[in-house]
């Protein structure tokens, strides 16, 4: 951490999150002379008047806009329409409100989600208009895919400083592992854990197999952001990734190692893959910031598996969450 950050007040949505609480704690080293980071109880940012008076009340030099809805593909399923407009409206009444009040820089976080559902992999950051999402996370995506749109258009028009970035699918201790948010690995993880503990000799996994993921380690990703608030001040998005992809077939074998379940997995072809595949190019994060991944993904799997054992109460507990997936 550079000399960047001292006598900055920053401003963190979402900081209470499993992302937010990444980058808090990598921002306390840097000592600012305020670090904010409000839960949704604090303020609605759904409500324009809410996200007026949290800018007011802190101040900010920086504002890192984490705050979302997310969830698995269940909960994509589900609640679609909860999804696009608490999305819409949080990143619009955040942009709208940093530039009414001049904020020195805003760093808006966004999803790979917002990708084509058929993108040539990696995904380079050209091809966001290239297509519709994958059907699954549209909604989520587009409403995401917005602020950088709204970004754009207030930087043209009123010269707003804001950068938009766009990590792959997050993992680590701090994750969500309750059944209706949970994102792939914690979803597998808890399966495998549970069924050691009850004796079982099989588990059910959603879908073929065939699909392809990319994870970032979550300090990593709050590395990245952080990079970026420092040195970027372009329009264009960046993505922010591991560059390396891995078939979930792949990844349930190596949780199952992890975790020690040596049962059968059993795939269930009725229920959706996702999109065919997700693994990114992180060359412009590099080229622009300086930012590499640095944590080894087989490491990054035992320290989520050991937090999880540690926090089982608080993991499984959570619902929707106010982090970026």
């Amino acid at each position: 951490m550079s000399g960047f950050w001292e006598g900055k007040r920053v401003l963190i949505t979402g900081g209470t999150g499993f992302l937010g609480q990444a980058v808090c704690r990598l921002l306390n080293q840097a000592e600012p002379t305020l670090m904010a980071a409000p839960s949704s109880a604090d303020y609605n940012l759904c409500d324009a008047d809410d996200a007026r008076r949290l800018l007011a009340d802190t101040q900010p030099d920086v504002v890192i806009h984490l705050a979302a809805r997310v969830g698995g593909i269940g909960a994509n399923q589900e609640r679609p329409a909860d999804l696009y407009l608490d999305n819409l409206l949080m990143g619009t009444n955040i942009i709208e409100q940093c530039r009414l009040a001049g904020t020195d820089r805003l760093v808006v976080v966004g999803t790979i989600c917002s990708y084509p559902k058929f993108t040539k992999v990696p995904f380079s950051e050209d091809s966001l208009w290239n297509g519709y999402p994958e059907q699954t996370n549209a909604p989520y995506g587009i409403a995401k895919l917005a602020q950088l749109v709204q970004l754009q258009a207030n930087r043209e028009q009123h010269g707003q400083q804001g950068i938009y970035l766009m990590p792959t699918n997050l993992y680590g201790p701090g994750d969500k592992f309750h059944p209706s948010v949970s994102h792939v690995i914690p979803a597998l993880m808890k399966k495998c854990v549970d069924a050691v503990e009850a004796g079982g000799d099989s588990i059910q996994v959603w879908g073929t197999g065939t699909a392809s993921r990319e994870f970032l380690y979550v300090d990593d990703a709050a590395e990245g952001i952080l990079l970026a608030a420092e040195h970027y001040l372009g329009a264009e998005p960046v993505n922010l990734g591991a560059n390396q992809e891995i078939a979930v077939k792949e990844l349930v074998e190596d949780i199952a190692e992890v975790t020690g379940f040596a049962g059968r997995i059993e795939w269930d072809s009725s229920r959706p893959d996702g999109q065919p595949r997700r693994c990114v190019d992180p060359s412009r994060a590099k080229e622009l910031f300086g930012f590499s991944a640095s944590t080894p993904f087989a490491e990054g799997l035992r320290r989520t598996y050991r937090w999880y054992l540690a926090n089982r109460q608080e993991a499984e507990s959570r619902g929707l969450s106010d982090t970026p997936e």
